[in-house]
């Protein structure tokens, strides 16, 4: 007699390894979604998909979280932190990915280019940002390959 033992696959292992184990992800996750920080519920699938906006369209200028134009200012939790106005909630990161202003928020950023809505729809641009403030929360290595300040 033939017995067949059809094992389901734990919801984590059905997660991508790098938001599984670097972003630690197994499950939906809280982000600040405003400056006031009113959580946003983001799932494991939106920062997979935001993995791979990311990887198609950021990572020739942001390999690793770094900014190669200007390797002072990173995506780094601390950079994005910085920023006038702060970069380190959805809201102000997807504003600055639609207007791209200068680190101190006093001029037209020339670095980074315009996300147009042709371009990506704002849920598309929700998920690749969620994928870099949750890369700047939690994945080891994230943007601190800058210069010495």
């Amino acid at each position: 007699m033939l017995l067949l033992c059809l094992c389901a696959a734990p919801a984590w292992a059905r997660i991508d390894t790098y938001v599984n184990q670097y972003l630690q992800v197994s499950g939906p996750i809280e982000l600040p979604a405003d400056a006031s920080g009113t959580p946003i519920t983001i799932t494991p699938e939106q920062l997979e998909a935001g993995k791979a906006l990311f990887q198609n369209n950021c990572l020739n200028c942001h390999v690793g979280g770094s900014t190669l134009p200007d390797p002072r200012i990173s995506l780094s939790l601390k950079d994005l932190q910085r920023a006038t106005p702060p970069r380190d909630n959805l809201a102000s990161l997807m504003e600055f990915q639609r207007d791209p202003l200068n680190y101190n928020g006093t001029d037209v950023s020339f670095g980074c280019r315009p996300v147009s809505r042709k371009w990506m729809s704002d849920e598309e641009l929700q998920t690749l940002t969620a994928f870099v403030l949750r890369a700047a929360q939690k994945a080891p290595g994230w943007g601190i390959a800058q210069l010495e300040r």
